[in-house]
């Protein structure tokens, strides 16, 4: 499994692991119980804090990525499809409302902002 982190990203470094898991296991990259590095093996990989890598586990594990099994390791889970699909919308959702405030702000209209959708769509 190969995970690279930015240190000078904005995005915290716990996000950028699990953004990659994620995407992996999108991907098809990752399956239904394929273990993940173990906190401590992840965490000298990549020279980051060991407590980084497990907020990352612990809130892919909250999301329904992945289980951990005490003294085994991190395990992916089954993933629904429809789940990934509603996160996808949900992804694109979040991006057009933020064009959609940047377009606001820098003064356009409503039906400025829905003509240039139009054309982008229509491309």
């Amino acid at each position: 499994m190969k995970v690279i982190v930015n240190n000078n990203s904005m995005v915290p470094i716990y996000e950028q692991i699990m953004e990659q898991i994620k995407l992996m296991i999108k991907k098809g990259e990752l399956h239904e119980n394929d273990i993940l590095p173990s906190v401590r093996v992840l965490s000298k990989e990549l020279k980051i804090s060991a407590l980084t890598v497990k907020k990352a586990y612990d809130n892919l594990e909250q999301e329904g990525y992945t289980i951990t099994v005490h003294g085994k390791g991190t395990y992916v889970v089954t993933i629904d499809e429809k789940k990934i699909i509603e996160e996808q919308k949900k992804e694109v959702e979040n991006d057009i409302f933020m064009a959609i405030q940047k377009g606001r702000k820098y003064g356009l209209t409503d039906s400025e902002i829905v003509e240039l959708v139009k054309l982008i769509v229509e491309e």
